[in-house]
């Protein structure tokens, strides 16, 4: 069986998939790292929802999307591609489902509440730097741009299952209500 360390990267360095080697300090490596990060926030949220299978499924295919983005942005000739606007709409539609269950929002909501809508907040602040990262490496290299545009619907959607998981737990979302002076 062969190892799983290969020693390739003790210069700094890392493979991209069809591309040579680049400095692991890379926009490139630092985008795909943030990605990785969201989707390992997102496995917490997931082992977190057991009992309840719709946040497992919707959190899994979440997974799954993110790791094959993580793919696309490795392959930056292009030989790998897998998102399109398709997943996108799927994003959409989840949103909009979840939607049509939770209050109207009247005031900024803060991070908090249960568990696990905090933990899906942490995900979604996650998320929104990995969109950073990417729209960062798209400002000096080729990026697709359903990338950009995946990553900004999906912080969309974690803040709609935050929610959805305080009205579940019975729980307010923590409004954020300014001082008057």
């Amino acid at each position: 069986m062969p190892k799983i360390y290969t020693k390739a990267g003790d210069d700094g360095s890392t493979g991209l998939y069809g591309a040579g080697r680049v400095s692991k300090s890379s926009a490139r490596i630092a985008a795909i790292g943030d990605i990785d990060e969201t989707n390992a926030a997102i496995g917490l949220c997931r082992s977190e929802s057991e009992g309840n299978d719709e946040f497992v499924q919707i959190l899994g295919f979440i997974q799954e999307r993110l790791f094959e983005l993580g793919g696309e942005i490795a392959s930056p000739t292009g030989r790998y591609q897998s998102m399109d606007d398709g997943k996108v709409d799927e994003v959409e539609k989840v949103i909009d489902m979840l939607e049509g269950s939770l209050p109207e929002l009247k005031h900024f909501v803060l991070p908090g509440g249960s568990e696990i809508s905090a933990r899906l907040h942490m995900a979604r602040t996650i998320c929104r730097r990995a969109e950073r990262s990417v729209v960062t490496l798209s400002e000096s290299e080729v990026v697709p741009p359903i990338a950009i545009k995946y990553l900004n619907r999906l912080s969309d959607l974690l803040f709609q299952l935050a929610r959805t998981a305080n009205r579940l737990c019975n729980v307010q979302d923590v409004a954020w209500m300014p001082e008057r002076k």
